[in-house]
């Protein structure tokens, strides 16, 4: 307490399950004078100790108890404990607050039991697996008309700060090893590609192996489940988020509805082990694919762009998850043919129908049959062949080449116009080029062989052979539906028709009544050409990714650890909102018709510098942000109740990743029809950078702020387009309502021009996008290095705003209300509030406000000197 204020504090106490509590508990008040807050002195006025039982006995659960000095004989006042109540407060369970002992329940914090759309973690049991080690606090302040509003901070650790990387980290390294695996199915390659898979496999080995080191010392660690701001430079703890927390305000207004206010508060997504002295993700990501072309010569290698090499990786993600799919609806329309149930025989038949258009869909790209050009050109028999060409063959050749360019444009850069300085034998122009060498052999009366090697070595390449693959499969399908079109028809009419004539090739006799027998070899010769055009994709795909590892070498696969360690920190931060938040809006039907209608917007508030290192965390986490639209969330049925099964789970590849968040079976019975068939759920994650520290005013004075303009502009873009795509599926009415009533499109006007008005430490943004972002129902996420000070100072502010603007606090208590919510914000460190400039201050050092960048003192020595004597002279008089 101080002599100004009111000395009127209510907190809320936690008893760890360590130290149970009982009416048999004693507890202790500790009363001390502040004198001096920012140099942490004060004195001690006096104690009193009382037991929970002399509470709960008491008149109006009230205890007035005189406070003594340390000696027990003089008496320096009084203090009043009472039990307060919030709201109608009813006997439940609280489980990290309450303990029962022999039966008897012993709450110790103001509890609220009303039943709204939002639902508590006190009565909600679905936050056991994810969310723990809650910390409350509980307040009191007087509104504009002389009432009182009780306040309730709940502040917990997540689960998921631990269990999501190491997730993330099983399924790198499953796909690293699955990648190895591609590149030794390859087959036989040329010397030269040959030597650049070694190494390529060599680099994938040792990230391998990095993985499963640090997956191994995750596995040690028990009991914790956040990484504090000391361990963000280790490197076992580097995928680890740092200081995740969630925090909640509960608001409990006479007259009004209890509303909560949620916002997760984390580190900046960076790579800390690694260092920013080359700058972040997003500066190394540019330079690396400037200069990866020349990577590409040097190497003697295809260049293949970002966006081809993305194709890639989505081509073999699709076909792995559309092959096994298409062989499981083969079987269901053989079971339904079976059974003789033309409802399931016609719905199997739909079903497959589909994936296997899709399918096709995508073997139809021209990457697929330019890599496959490409890799016949990696053969040895290929390259062989070509030593042997003769000085007139070779300008046949050449001349061939180019008409052939000119007709069939290739996806693949580099290859119509390679570099003629590189040799004959490994060009790419040559190697993807084959038709020439196909007419020399028919001319000499060679003949190609009926049907080729899934890749030919020793023999010519049909470009058209690729074609005629894909194309099987979809008349394979064609057949099938064919026959199940004849089958139901018979089972119509009641009577056997005569077999149309281009079936009859194709459909061996059976009896008409047999409908399995009918279509089983037509599913299962599907089935084949569906396996052998996959094995030939893989590998084409395969060698594409290889081409692209080879360029890559060795700056690739550490760029690719670098982004792996800053998205996984970025996915466990908002796997940890987007539950907090589902949790939240179980009950509002509003809410979940936005979640599958369109999904959720995540507004991520940084608040970092752009000067020095916090540049390349800038950096990396603009990118780690981003790759966060590759992620949907799924929500499932949890097999039972179990805490074990009721924790969200990470599945997919890079590309592409889902979490599936369990819940249990009563409640997942109440979510709408669409979330429970499994629909994807998508989230929009949009970053808003102010730096507000004294590092930012000597960047804005003397440095460079256009990264942080570029973000702020496209982001904003992007939430603009999410409110379009809302505004045009979802009714308005589904979004929460505020006291305020500006209008959302308002909102975004005024973000805009604040975006491109050049203002210093315009935190204007960071508020108007935040509120957006609440009007939203969005998740609200809040950072800077370390996610202490600059994040609590932010988040205490942005709580007292509400308070004032939806919960009518009075403007005497506004002042009072922040100094009550940063009172005891990391450990008593308690100077360090006073400057909003002030960044990680440490115990020992003096308040930012009075020393000056030395950059401004540097312009002359004269200022250089007063300051130093001005500096001198001030910590004198304020040590003495």
């Amino acid at each position: 307490m101080m002599a100004n204020k009111d000395p009127l504090f209510l907190t809320g106490v936690t008893f760890p399950s360590e130290y149970p509590a009982s009416p048999e508990t004693l507890v202790k008040l500790t009363v001390y004078d502040a004198k001096d807050k920012s140099q942490e002195s004060s004195n001690f006025l006096g104690s009193a100790t009382f037991s929970v039982s002399d509470l709960l006995r008491a008149k109006d659960e009230r205890l007035t108890l005189s406070l003594r000095s340390s000696d027990g004989v003089c008496t320096a006042g009084t203090v009043v404990v009472s039990r307060l109540k919030m709201g109608e407060m009813e006997e439940v369970d609280v489980d990290h607050i309450t303990t029962d002992i022999q039966s008897q329940k012993c709450p110790m914090v103001c509890e609220s039991a009303s039943h709204h759309a939002t639902i508590d973690r006190e009565n909600n049991p679905l936050t056991g697996p994810v969310f723990k080690n809650p910390v409350c606090k509980v307040y009191r302040f007087q509104t504009v008309d002389s009432k009182w509003m009780l306040v309730r901070e709940q502040m917990e650790e997540c689960t998921l700060s631990f269990s999501i990387p190491k997730q993330l980290l099983s399924l790198y390294i499953q796909e690293d090893m699955r990648r190895l695996q591609d590149l030794r199915e390859l087959g036989e390659l040329s010397p030269h590609w040959d030597n650049l898979r070694k190494e390529v496999m060599t680099r994938y080995g040792g990230i391998v192996s990095s993985y499963q080191e640090t997956l191994a010392e995750l596995d040690k660690i028990t009991g914790r489940s956040f990484k504090p701001s000391c361990c963000k430079a280790q490197k076992s703890l580097e995928f680890i988020p740092i200081n995740l927390h969630t925090q909640r305000m509960r608001v409990t207004c006479p007259r009004k509805t209890d509303a909560s206010y949620d916002i997760i508060t984390v580190g900046a997504p960076a790579a800390h082990f690694q260092g920013f002295k080359c700058g972040g993700l997003q500066r190394l990501l540019s330079r690396y694919e400037a200069d990866k072309k020349s990577f590409s010569t040097a190497y003697q290698c295809i260049y293949y762009s970002p966006q081809h090499t993305a194709k890639a990786q989505e081509v073999l993600s699709t076909m792995s998850l559309l092959q096994p799919h298409i062989s499981s609806l083969a079987d269901q329309l053989l079971k339904a043919s079976q059974e003789h149930s033309s409802s399931g025989l016609r719905d199997s038949l739909k079903n497959l129908s589909d994936k296997t258009e899709q399918f096709v869909h995508t073997l139809k790209d021209e990457l697929v049959k330019s890599a496959l050009l490409a890799l016949h050109a990696a053969r040895p028999g290929y390259v062989s062949k070509n030593q042997k060409q003769t000085p007139l063959q070779g300008g046949q050749h050449q001349g061939h080449i180019q008409q052939s360019s000119d007709q069939n444009q290739s996806p693949v850069q580099g290859l119509p116009g390679h570099s003629p300085a590189t040799p004959a034998t490994e060009s790419t122009v040559v190697c993807n080029n084959v038709e020439p060498l196909q007419t020399t052999t028919a001319g000499e009366g060679g003949t190609l062989p009926a049907k080729q090697d899934s890749i030919p070595h020793h023999k010519e390449y049909d470009e058209e052979e690729w074609d005629r693959e894909w194309a099987n499969v979809a008349k394979c399908l064609n057949c099938v539906i064919a026959m199940v079109d004849k089958l139901l028809d018979e089972d119509n009419n009641k009577q056997e028709p005569v077999p149309e004539q281009h079936l009859a090739d194709v459909i061996t006799s059976h009896n008409p009544g047999d409908w399995r027998e009918q279509l089983r070899p037509l599913v299962t010769r599907l089935k084949e050409c569906v396996a052998e055009v996959v094995e030939k994709a893989k590998k084409a795909m395969s060698f594409v990714l290889l081409q692209e590892a080879a360029c890559s070498i060795p700056q690739g696969f550490l760029l690719q650890q670098r982004r792996d360690v800053v998205f996984s920190q970025a996915l466990a931060a908002l796997a940890c909102g987007f539950v907090m938040r589902l949790y939240a809006g179980m009950q509002d039907k509003g809410f979940l018709r936005q979640l599958h209608l369109v999904g959720l917007v995540a507004q991520f508030e940084s608040l970092l510098s752009t000067y020095s290192e916090e540049i390349g965390m800038l950096e990396d986490m603009e990118v780690g942000i981003s790759d966060l639209q590759r992620v949907t969330f799924q929500i499932t049925e949890a097999k039972t109740d179990d805490l074990s099964d009721l924790q969200p789970s990470v599945c997919g590849r890079r590309d592409h990743f889902t979490v599936e968040v369990p819940l249990p079976r009563l409640v997942f019975q109440t979510l709408p029809e669409e979330i429970k068939e499994g629909k994807p759920l998508r989230v929009f994650p949009v970053l808003f950078n102010v730096g507000i520290n004294e590092q930012q005013t000597i960047a804005e004075r003397f440095g460079d702020i256009s990264l942080q303009e570029r973000i702020n502009q496209k982001n904003f873009e992007m939430l603009e387009a999410y409110y379009k795509s809302l505004s045009e599926k979802v009714p308005l009415e589904c979004l929460p309502c505020f006291q305020t009533q500006t209008d959302i499109k308002e909102l975004l006007e005024t973000l805009g021009q604040n975006v491109v008005t050049k203002k210093r430490k315009n935190v204007e943004i960071l508020w108007i996008a935040g509120t957006i972002c609440r009007r939203l129902n969005g998740i609200r996420f809040t950072s800077c290095k370390s996610a202490k000070d600059r994040t609590s100072m932010s988040v205490t502010l942005e709580q007292c705003a509400l308070l004032r603007d939806e919960h009518q606090l009075s403007k005497d208590f506004f002042i009072r209300a922040l100094d009550c919510m940063r009172s005891r914000l990391t450990q008593g460190d308690i100077g360090q509030w006073e400057d909003p400039e002030a960044g990680s201050v440490t115990e020992s050092k003096p308040a930012s406000r009075h020393f000056y960048p030395i950059a401004l003192l540097l312009v002359s020595s004269h200022l250089l000197v007063v300051w130093l004597i001005l500096s001198l002279v001030f910590l004198l008089a304020k040590y003495q």
